[in-house]
């Protein structure tokens, strides 16, 4: 059994078991998240698709850990001027497990 969750404006194909980088969920480590926009649910032959959410569909998952992505070096450059300025960013991240599908 598969499903098509939206979270934090991202659409993501999971199944039970799956582990997955989601963006930060206000969640701490070891709690259990509820995913409720569903857009699909699906098994072999017979697959729901939500006008936009299917009804009473909802997805479980285990919060593995919270985190920061790689850093990313970003230079802002004015031409003909000699500035240039660098700065980093590290996305936060929420590392899940996907434990239960019901739909």
């Amino acid at each position: 059994m598969y499903a098509v969750i939206v979270t934090g404006g991202k659409q993501y194909r999971v199944e039970k078991g799956d582990v997955l980088f989601v963006e930060k969920l206000n969640a701490e480590q070891d709690a259990t998240v509820t995913f409720d926009s569903v857009l699909v649910v699906g098994e072999e032959g017979n697959v729901k698709v939500g006008a936009p959410t299917v009804e009473g569909a909802s997805v479980q998952a285990k919060v593995l850990k919270n985190g920061k992505g790689k850093k990313l070096n970003i230079i802002t450059y004015r031409p003909k001027k000699g500035s240039a300025r660098r700065m980093g960013h590290r996305q936060p991240y929420t590392k899940v497990e996907i434990t239960e599908i019901n739909g």
